[in-house]
């Protein structure tokens, strides 16, 4: 499976696969409909690698295959 993740707006929105991916209220990611484990696996990896690194300025497009 091919997982496509773009910055919608950094460090709060991001689309996965088409799906909106948020922060909520209560700083954690949420999104309207369940996504797959790959999808999962894929955003955590991209919140680890690019969201969470201080030095990335824009975040960028990312394509995750499995």
């Amino acid at each position: 499976m091919i997982v496509h993740i773009r910055p919608v707006k950094d460090h709060t929105k991001y689309t996965v696969n088409g799906h909106m991916v948020y922060k909520n209220e209560f700083k954690n990611w949420s999104c309207s409909i369940d996504l797959s484990a790959t999808e999962i696996n894929a955003f955590l990896l991209y919140e680890k690698i690019i969201i969470n690194n201080s030095r990335i300025r824009k975040h960028i497009n990312a394509t995750y295959r499995n």
